[in-house]
This record gives C-alpha cells, structure tokens and sequence, in this order.
C-alpha cells in the first residue's frame, strides 16, 4: 500500500494527453537520470539533505547531519522517480520530477524538484545529479 502513492502520482501523466483526452497508448517510463547516478537533495523550511544512489538513501538534517543510511527502491513513472523506503520505522517516500527548481536561500538553479514525504510530513526540496548539476554559485 505505501508504495502506491508515488506510482500512482507518477504515472497520472499517462492517463491523458495534452488535451485532456484519454491517450492511446503507453508513454515509456521517465529516464533522463540513469540509475548509475547519484541524485543529491536540498530543502529548507525544515532544513534536510541527502542523496541517493545504488539502492541506498543517506537522509541529513542539521540535528542529525551525518545522516541516517537505509535501503530504497527505485520507480520510473512517466515523469520522473519515486524511491520509497523505511527510515527508523517511518515511509520515506520521495518524488523526483524535472523543472527549474531554486532553494530560495542561493543563486543556485536546480534542474529537478524533490518532494519527500517523511511519515506524515511533507517536505519540498530541489535535486540534481553527479552528471547533471546545478547552475550558480558552487560553494555559499
């Protein structure tokens, strides 16, 4: 059931084209970041970290900041990725879809939203990868 939520979000964009109108067949599974890369996360407002590749998670924050470590699994929607998990007993159910995405604390522009649902909590951040990074400032 857990996992139900980001593949339904994630695989809404196939169920109509850009008229509204149902589509005629499969849209192929979102693969603009492959799963040799890492994916890095930012977000403010709780501040929060982390990154994500080879099937592990590294979650941070400023109270915990050499994070939690935890297995995950990876979804391709049809735009973007889902990965889910358990950290310390709550889902960690996170959404990464392409878009210009800005921190709101840098110069930094980001080329992917993160949305993370940690149990009960929502939380909004940008991402990006080794090989696709951001634009702007390298170091604050």
């Amino acid at each position: 059931m857990k996992y139900l939520l980001p593949m339904a979000c994630l695989s809404l964009a196939s169920c109509q084209s850009g008229d509204g109108t149902p589509s005629s067949g499969p849209t192929p599974a979102f693969d603009a970041i492959a799963e040799s890369e890492t994916v890095y996360l930012t977000g403010t407002e709780p501040f929060w970290g982390g990154e994500i590749g080879q099937g592990k998670a590294l979650y941070s924050t400023p109270e915990n900041q050499d994070g939690i470590r935890f297995p995950v699994a990876r979804f391709a929607g049809n735009n973007g990725l889902a990965f889910t998990g358990q950290m310390e007993g709550r889902s960690f159910d996170l959404m990464v879809t392409p878009g210009e995405c800005s921190d709101g604390m840098s110069d930094r522009t980001y080329p992917y939203t993160a949305t993370l649902k940690v149990g009960d909590e929502q939380r909004n951040g940008c991402a990006w990868t080794d090989l696709q990074g951001f634009t702007g400032p390298q170091h604050p």
